[in-house]
């Protein structure tokens, strides 16, 4: 990514999740609820987009019938989303490590067969799957230079 968005990338992974906090988790589901909250504190158009949107969020707001809340902020397919949907889907709750399918197995674990979440993520494999695909080529890119 060009060196200029890193600082946004990194709002982003420090707050994609800041919509869980129950003062501001008015609709419940936390990338919609952490948009709104960013807007609220004047945080850049962008961030608040990326926030929204992370790691498939619009599989799982069609799930909830929220889509029409969450097309309040534009999707972004660039790096910098791919790169910020890895960081979420290779760290745990506490920040643990894992592999992209530790991870899933993880989410997977913590939500019932039939629910929202679990349906979600198995609609929106495919895309999480190409954005730590596209983020580790990016890497062995670099670190073959």
């Amino acid at each position: 990514m060009d060196p200029e968005e890193r600082e946004l990338l990194v709002a982003a992974a420090w707050l994609h999740d800041i919509g869980y906090a129950p003062s501001i988790g008015h609709l419940r589901f936390h990338p919609v609820d952490g948009a709104r909250f960013l807007e609220t504190q004047n945080a850049p158009e962008r961030l608040c987009a990326l926030v929204a949107h992370h790691s498939g969020a619009r599989h799982e707001a069609e799930e909830r019938g929220l889509t029409a809340e969450l097309s309040a902020w534009a999707f972004e397919d660039s790096p910098v989303m791919d790169a910020l949907c890895m960081a979420d889907l290779t760290t745990g709750p506490q920040g643990q490590r894992f592999t992209f399918p530790e991870r899933l197995a993880e989410i997977l674990s913590r939500y019932g067969e039939g629910s929202v979440v679990h349906r979600s993520i198995n609609r929106g494999l495919s895309e999480a799957h190409g954005h730590v695909d596209r983020t580790i080529a990016r890497l062995a890119l670099v670190q073959s230079r």
